[in-house]
C-alpha cells in the first residue's frame, strides 16, 4: 500500500494508472503487444509477445509508410520461422481490437495454414487482460467478430469490427467487403486455375482496400521458384508498383546460430565437400578472388555451424533446398524451374557483392541533355551542347567513367513487343570492363538513339552496333545524325546477288548461339567485368525451353543481357589499345577539363 492512502484510495490509483497504461498502449503497437498479447515460444512456453529485430524493422517500416500518407503495401520475402506472421497476427488483433469498424482478412496458400494462422489470432484474443479483452460475438471456423453478442444485456459496446479468414484459391476472396487490414501469407505458394492466377486473386483483394494510410496489407513469403510472386517482387524493387520490399536473410535471425569452440570449428571445416566450402569460404582461381557467404556478411563461426547443420539435417543436403528456405540475399531464394544457361552460383555472388558495393559507393544515374542546330528541322545534334544531368529517375547508369585516349564499344538491342526495353551496353575495349547501361521503354526508338548518340560522343566516339532484326530505324537515325563510327557486317543483297556493307548486328541462327557462348565463358572465367546488376539478373531467368534453345523464361526479359553479348561480339571492329598514358587519361563529369595539365577547352562536355 502506498504511504498515506486507504484501500479505496490505493484501489483506484492502480486502476488510474491501468487505464493510462491501457491509453497508451492503445496508441501503439509495440507497447500494446508487450503488455496484452501472450504467444508460445520455441520452448513451448507462454510468453509476452516481445518483439525481436526482424519484427521491429517490420513496424518501422509501416510506421515509416503511414508517415508519408501512402497506403500501406509490404512485401516480404524472408527465410522461414523469421516470425514474420506471428507478427502481422499480432497486428491485426491489435487493430482490430482498439478501433471500431476495422475488418482484417487473413489469406494463406492453404486450409491447413490459414487455420494455423486463425489459430494463433484466436489465442492472442483469449488470453487478453479482461479490461482490454473486447466484446466478441462470434468466433467459428471462418472469423471472429468483436461485437456485442446475441442476446448480450450489458452496458459494453461492441466495436463491428472483425478478422475474417479465406484459403487461396479463387478471385472473389474479399470482394464484397471494405477490408482495412489485410494478412497475406506464402503468397508464393497460392494456387489457382487458368483465370484465378495468384496476381487476379491479389488484385481482387486490393481492390477491396481504401487508399488511405489506415490501411495495411502485408504479403509474406518464402520464394518457391519464378512465380507471380516473383514477379510482383522484381516489379516492387525495380520501383513499378507501390510495394515496399523487405528482405529478412537467414542471418539476420539471432536465434540462428550454434554453440561451436574452435576445435569443433576445425573439425567442422574439414567434413565440407568443395562445392559447400567454396560457397561459405570463397575460392581463389589464379587472381581472381570469389567471396563466400562468411566473407560476404561477416558470419562468425557459430552461425557457420547453424547453417551447416540445416544445411545437413533439415534439408537432406541439397544447397538449393537450403537457399530456397534460408536464403543469404533475395536471388538465392528464387530458384530457377528451368535449366539455367549461366552459372547461377557465380551471377548470384557478384550480384550480392555489387549490392553491397553499391549500398556505399551507387553507380552514377542520369541522362544526357543536348541542343539541336535547329529545333524545327532537328537536323543534327551540337557535340559541344552534350552534357550529363544526374537524375535518380534517368535512364543511363555509370560505373566506369570515359577515360580520355581510350576504344569503347557500345552494343544495343531495340525494344521487341509488349514490355520489352530499349537497351545499350558499354564496353572499355582495353580492359573489358562493363562502363555504363542504358534501359528505358520509351515508345519509340529515337530517344533511345539520340541517347546512344551522346554516349557514344562522351565514351571517345565508340563503336556502335545496334541490333536489326526488329527495328532499323536507331541505325538509320545514327547514319542521318552523320555518327562516325558504326558496326559495319557484310549483307547479301538478294537483287544484286552481291554481298555489300551494312550497319547494325544481326542476330541469326549462326551468330545467336555464337554471342551466348562468349557469353557464357566470359561470365564463369570473368564475372568481375559485369556491373550492372539488371543485366546479371536477366542471366538468371535465361534458361534452356523445352526444346534445349537458350531463352529468358516466359514473362522475363533479355534486352540488356544481349545488348552486352552484341557489344562483346563486335570489340573486333574496335581498336584494342589505348592511346594516352595511363596517368595522363583519368578525368570524370564533374572534374575539371584542365587537371593533368591536359586541355579539354574543346571538349563538348564543359
Amino acid at each position: 500500500m502506498s504511504k498515506g492512502l486507504t484501500p479505496e484510495e490505493e484501489k483506484e490509483l492502480q486502476r488510474l494508472l491501468e487505464e493510462e497504461l491501457r491509453y497508451q498502449a492503445f496508441q501503439s503497437y509495440p507497447m500494446f503487444a508487450e503488455e496484452y498479447i501472450k504467444i508460445v515460444n520455441k520452448k513451448g512456453e507462454q510468453v509476452p509477445f516481445i518483439h525481436n529485430s526482424i519484427q521491429q524493422k517490420i513496424n518501422q517500416t509501416v510506421v515509416d509508410i503511414k508517415a508519408s500518407g501512402r497506403p500501406v503495401r509490404i512485401i516480404i520475402l524472408k527465410a522461414r520461422q523469421h516470425g514474420g506472421s506471428t507478427n502481422e497476427q499480432g497486428r491485426m488483433l491489435y487493430n482490430t481490437v482498439t478501433k471500431a469498424n476495422r475488418t482484417g482478412l487473413i489469406v494463406a496458400h492453404r486450409q491447413s495454414a490459414t487455420a494455423k494462422i486463425f489459430e494463433k489470432a484466436k489465442y492472442m484474443y483469449d488470453c487478453l487482460p479482461e479490461n482490454v479483452k473486447p466484446l466478441k460475438k462470434a468466433s467459428n471456423s471462418t472469423e471472429l467478430v468483436f461485437d456485442r453478442p446475441t442476446g448480450y444485456k450489458g452496458k459494453g459496446k461492441g466495436l463491428n469490427s472483425k478478422i475474417s479468414i479465406q484459403t487461396a484459391g479463387d478471385v472473389s476472396i474479399g470482394r464484397g467487403d471494405t477490408l482495412f487490414y489485410g494478412h497475406l501469407s506464402e503468397f508464393g505458394f497460392w494456387e489457382g486455375a487458368e483465370g484465378k492466377e495468384p496476381r487476379k486473386q491479389l488484385s481482387g483483394i486490393t481492390s477491396a482496400f481504401p487508399k488511405t494510410p489506415d490501411t495495411e496489407i502485408v504479403i509474406e513469403s518464402t520464394a518457391n521458384g519464378f512465380n507471380d510472386f516473383k514477379e510482383l517482387w522484381d516489379e516492387a524493387v525495380a520501383g513499378d508498383n507501390e510495394w515496399v520490399t523487405l528482405f529478412f536473410p537467414w542471418h539476420d535471425n539471432p536465434e540462428y546460430q550454434m554453440e561451436c569452440d574452435d576445435e569443433e570449428y576445425e573439425r567442422l571445416i574439414k567434413s565440407l565437400n568443395k562445392k559447400i566450402y567454396d560457397y561459405l569460404f570463397g575460392k581463389t582461381d589464379g587472381n581472381k578472388r570469389t567471396q563466400g557467404i562468411i566473407e560476404l556478411f561477416g558470419l562468425t563461426k557459430e552461425q557457420v555451424n547453424w547453417w551447416v547443420w540445416t544445411y545437413k539435417n533439415d534439408c537432406n543436403n541439397d544447397l538449393n533446398m537450403m537457399k530456397q528456405e534460408n536464403p543469404a540475399f533475395p536471388e538465392e531464394a528464387f530458384l530457377s524451374t528451368g535449366t539455367p544457361v549461366f552459372n547461377n552460383e557465380i551471377v548470384q555472388s557478384r550480384i550480392e557483392h555489387l549490392r553491397q558495393k553499391y549500398k556505399k559507393n551507387p553507380p552514377k544515374r542520369g541522362r544526357f541533355a543536348f541542343e539541336w542546330n535547329n529545333p524545327d528541322s532537328m537536323d543534327y545534334i551540337k557535340d559541344n551542347t552534350i552534357k550529363w544531368v544526374d537524375d535518380p529517375n534517368g535512364f543511363v547508369e555509370i560505373y566506369e567513367d570515359v577515360s580520355q585516349g581510350y576504344p569503347y564499344v557500345i552494343g544495343g538491342d531495340t525494344k521487341g513487343e509488349g514490355r520489352d526495353f530499349f537497351t545499350g551496353k558499354v564496353i572499355n575495349n582495353v580492359t573489358g570492363n562493363r562502363c555504363a547501361r542504358i534501359r528505358n521503354q520509351w515508345t519509340n526508338s529515337k530517344p533511345y538513339t539520340w541517347q546512344m548518340y551522346c554516349l557514344g560522343v562522351y565514351y571517345n566516339l565508340a563503336l556502335i552496333g545496334i541490333e536489326v532484326n526488329f527495328n532499323t530505324a536507331p541505325i538509320e537515325e545514327l547514319e542521318r545524325l552523320h555518327y562516325p563510327r558504326q558496326y559495319t557486317r557484310r549483307r547479301y543483297d538478294d537483287f544484286t546477288k552481291e554481298y555489300k556493307n551494312a550497319h547494325g548486328w544481326k542476330t541469326d541462327g549462326n551468330t545467336r548461339p555464337l554471342i551466348i557462348d562468349k557469353e557464357v565463358h566470359l561470365i564463369e572465367e570473368n564475372i568481375e567485368l559485369f556491373n550492372d546488376i539488371e543485366t546479371l539478373q536477366e542471366c538468371l531467368t535465361f534458361i534452356y525451353d523445352k526444346k534445349g534453345r537458350p531463352d529468358a523464361m516466359s514473362g522475363k526479359h533479355d534486352d540488356a543481357l544481349f545488348a552486352d553479348m552484341i557489344a562483346n561480339e563486335i570489340r573486333g571492329q574496335q581498336s584494342y589499345e589505348a592511346e594516352l598514358e595511363p596517368e595522363l587519361i583519368s578525368r570524370s563529369f564533374d572534374e575539371d577539363n584542365e587537371k593533368d595539365g591536359t586541355d579539354y577547352s574543346n571538349s563538348p562536355f564543359d
